[in-house]
């Protein structure tokens, strides 16, 4: 590396860090991957593109770098990490959407921390800094899902991973919807969105236009921003849309630039190229631009677990993100105190029977102890503590009568 580059650091080695390792050595001149952190064994990773910065050591990889990716899905090891980061003040990028609903808005008050662009979250946080230039106020942000199955399964999974490369975990939090959920409640804190309900309402769409006008409609009657999704039919699902209000006066220049009538107007941007887009956000950073999202430091929404079946007490949940027995919704955190984030579930025992579409509660299971638990109950307990307190009664005015 030269010494005008910035010394990048990767914690992963999935499919997101090779593409992104590649992108970085070949296009990305300002930019060396110095170090690529890994939890296997180093020898029996094959094909890596920069197999040289392979490290076990977290000490070692935070040595040399100037910034950290990271791009695990994993969210007790990437808070570790992160954590470790922050105490030697080095920014953090992550590629992470389960590490942020989980974790997230508690890092997020220990350093610089954001999700990149590329994926869906991020994608939307562009658009949105895009649409407020534009002079839009947005209304909704919304997602695009191209197939949705609430309980895949493992066949269907096993033959869909490796068609397309990535882990059966990843592609079955991807189908049930879970990841989604995730995704868009990070866009809601970030972005000061919230839901019109649990789960979302998840329109089915011939013309995003229409729809979009439907979820206008729903976000103004709430008075608030919010996240949403729609399940293309007959056109490309591969990217984001944001739906918002203009001046009046703009009207007939909107309408000429083919955005329809009004008065809801349908941004959208066609594609999200997950790791090639992250230099972006890297630059973003190291040139003092902050952060472009992340889960906010007083969230407002959260995503819950839900039993996909029926299952006894002493039924050993393998995980929460990409397994078969729960699945993820988002909800209101002043609604559902009870709720385990799904993110914490990970060989967790269930201590009671569950029924088919049951909401887990932290009753409900047996959590073993952990840094991202520790963390969710402080953020409970915090929030349980600030709904409690009496809300301020508004001041009558004393009217003098003479």
């Amino acid at each position: 590396m030269t010494t005008t580059q910035k010394r990048i650091g990767i914690s992963g080695t999935g499919m997101i860090a090779h593409c992104l390792v590649r992108l970085i050595m070949r296009h990305c001149p300002d930019l060396a991957v110095t170090r690529v952190l890994t939890r296997r064994r180093i020898d029996a990773i094959a094909g890596f593109p920069l197999p040289e910065a392979l490290t076990n050591s977290i000490d070692d990889l935070l040595a040399h770098s100037d910034l950290l990716i990271e791009c695990t899905g994993d969210v007790f090891f990437g808070t570790e990490v992160i954590e470790r980061a922050f105490e030697q003040g080095l920014p953090v990028v992550t590629i992470n959407a389960e590490l942020q609903v989980t974790t997230g808005s508690y890092l997020a008050g220990k350093g610089l921390l954001t999700e990149a662009e590329g994926d869906q979250p991020g994608s939307l946080a562009a658009l949105h800094e895009d649409a407020l230039q534009m002079g839009f106020t947005p209304l909704v942000y919304g997602n695009m899902k191209g197939f949705l199955n609430h309980d895949p399964s493992p066949e269907d999974m096993a033959y869909w991973s490796a068609r397309q490369g990535i882990s059966i975990e990843q592609t079955t939090s991807f189908t049930d919807g879970t990841k989604l959920q995730i995704e868009q409640v990070v866009v809601g804190n970030g972005l000061g969105a919230t839901i019109s309900r649990q789960g979302l309402e998840g329109l089915e769409s011939k013309d995003l236009n229409q729809s979009g006008q439907a979820l206008g409609l729903i976000a103004e009657a709430l008075g608030q921003p919010i996240v949403d999704y729609v399940l293309p039919k007959g056109f490309s699902a591969g990217g984001v849309f944001l739906v918002g209000r203009h001046d009046a006066e703009q009207a007939p220049a909107l309408e000429y630039f083919k955005l329809g009538p009004g008065p809801y107007y349908v941004l959208t941007r066609p594609f999200h190229l997950c790791s090639l887009e992250v230099a972006k956000t890297v630059r973003r950073v190291l040139g003092g631009g902050g952060v472009l999202l992340n889960n906010s430091t007083q969230p407002t929404l959260g995503v819950a677990a839900i039993a996909k079946r029926a299952m006894p007490a002493g039924t050993l949940i393998a995980r929460g993100i990409g397994g078969y027995q729960v699945r993820g919704e988002a909800v209101r955190l002043a609604d559902r105190l009870e709720h385990v984030p799904i993110g914490l579930l990970w060989r967790t025992p269930l201590k009671r029977a569950v029924e088919p579409g049951q909401l887990i509660t932290w009753d409900d299971v047996d959590l073993a102890p952990s840094r991202p638990l520790e963390i969710c109950l402080e953020q409970r307990d915090r929030l349980r503590a600030e709904l409690a307190q009496p809300k301020r009664a508004e001041l009558t005015p004393q009217v003098a009568h003479g």
